[in-house]
């Protein structure tokens, strides 16, 4: 018999992606390194770019702080797209513009109605000062049930310990089992793969 909305105690969020707009944010702070450049780059050639450069170098440096591995992969976005290399506190700035990235308009009013009927975690490829960020601008500082960050974990998703230690962590101290938590996430290659991978 197929599981009821009704048997499962926790969802597990992804935050970029499902509950902010990384699309948006991530092209806003691509901003800057495209004026004064005489290009038109599509905006999915933007998004692909960045997202193989991330990729590249969270496989690279798993235990790197996201706000850093952001740092570090700016210029090396730049030199994919053919632009001119930006300033040091161009790509420190990249890094930290976690925070600024905005929420789906729908985001905290769902959460507040979920919240009356599960717990509420995050499992997110971000670091702990990044989320914080995040939590208390765009997300207007709601109070999830238990945070775990790529920091905390020491790997980013679609790594399975990311997995394996949230649902060890809020078994731990919530009581809830492997069955009774839905990983709710918009990525097929960071989410979706390795949570069906762990029968979630």
């Amino acid at each position: 018999m197929s599981p009821k909305l009704a048997d499962y105690r926790l969802l597990s969020f992804d935050v970029y992606g499902t509950l902010i707009d990384w699309e948006s944010g991530v092209l806003n702070a691509l901003n800057p390194l495209l004026e004064g450049e005489d290009v038109d780059i599509p905006r999915e050639n933007l998004l692909t770019t960045f997202h193989e450069a991330e990729k590249a170098q969270q496989a690279s440096t798993p235990d790197m702080k996201y706000a850093d591995l952001l740092t570090t992969i700016h210029p090396d976005i730049a030199h994919r797209l053919g632009l001119h290399p930006p300033t040091e506190e161009d790509n420190v700035r990249f890094g930290q513009s976690v925070g600024t990235w905005p929420a789906f308009p729908d985001t905290v009013d769902a959460l507040r109605r979920l919240g009356e009927y599960y717990r509420l975690v995050t499992l997110s490829n971000v670091d702990r000062e990044s989320f914080s960020a995040t939590n208390a601008g765009p997300l207007q500082d709601f109070p999830f049930d238990m945070v775990i960050t790529a920091e905390d974990v020491g790997s980013y998703k679609p790594d399975l310990k990311n997995f394996e230690h949230m649902l060890a962590a809020v078994e731990d101290q919530f009581g809830v089992r492997k069955d009774q938590v839905i990983q709710t996430a918009q990525s097929q290659f960071h989410d979706h793969a390795p949570a069906r991978k762990m029968g979630r």
